[in-house]
């Protein structure tokens, strides 16, 4: 790798550009934060300006949009809440779907940053998705009808282990959700600063060789990557939707 030559700032949050002082808390904005403001303020304009159409047949980018949106209630939501109980989560699942999504895109811009490759942004996505399960399983079943199906299974003599094997399980869930979106997005930058390292150190006839070579792995792994972008977001629905249906049908 070329000398001086330093990647680790694609791979971290950067040193607080300004302070936001709030109820006596020091908010620090960096450049994750910006992104997250970036992905918000994406995601408000495409469904404001999907929101507007007049038109009951889509066209062009709308189209476009709307077999998504579709794509993700039918197949997804539908699929595994069902209707009555998936129209009430679709709104946050929508979004949440469309946050990710430009969040990992937004890694692929010039000087911008994948905030999904921020341990901290993915912990707090997961944590909002393990507060609307099991706040969905108590307004369903009721705190304590619900805590009773979710920990206490099988015969009462088999309670004590139970519960504690459940806990284990419902904090899995979250963790599992963080450290996949966390490490895919984290690891495709990776991938592809090693090959930008190759470039930058290439030189004379080998180095041609291998600029080849390099170029075409990044075409190649940049593609790949923005597969993997798209297809996080989706997971991280996915899976999201799941949870919220085991908490629904806690007897199951």
């Amino acid at each position: 790798m070329a000398e001086g030559l330093n990647i680790i700032h694609h791979l971290v949050d950067s040193a607080p550009w300004a302070k936001v002082e709030v109820a006596g808390y020091s908010l620090p904005i960096t450049k994750h934060v910006v992104m997250l403001w970036i992905s918000a303020g994406l995601v408000f304009a495409l469904f404001t300006w999907i929101g507007r159409q007049r038109s009951l047949v889509p066209t062009g980018a709308r189209n476009f949009f709307e077999m998504i949106l579709l794509y993700l209630r039918d197949e997804v939501v539908y699929a595994n809440l069902g209707a009555k109980y998936g129209e009430r989560y679709l709104p946050y699942l929508w979004t949440l779907f469309f946050f990710i999504l430009f969040s990992n895109l937004l890694g692929m811009v010039p000087f911008g940053a994948t905030a999904t490759g921020n341990l901290a942004v993915t912990a707090a996505l997961a944590l909002v998705t393990f507060g609307i399960t099991h706040v969905s399983g108590m307004a369903h079943y009721g705190p304590l009808g619900y805590l009773k199906r979710a920990f206490l299974v099988g015969p009462p003599y088999m309670w004590p282990l139970m519960v504690f094997l459940e806990a284990i399980g419902h904090l899995v869930k979250p963790f599992a959700l963080t450290v996949r979106l966390f490490a895919n997005m984290l690891s495709g930058h990776i991938l592809l600063l090693v090959f930008f390292g190759f470039l930058l150190a290439a030189s004379g006839i080998v180095g041609a060789v291998v600029t080849g070579v390099t170029v075409f792995g990044i075409l190649v792994f940049s593609l790949m990557e923005l597969m993997v972008a798209v297809l996080q977001a989706f997971v991280f629905v996915l899976l999201s939707t799941v949870f919220i249906n085991m908490a629904l049908h806690a007897d199951h």
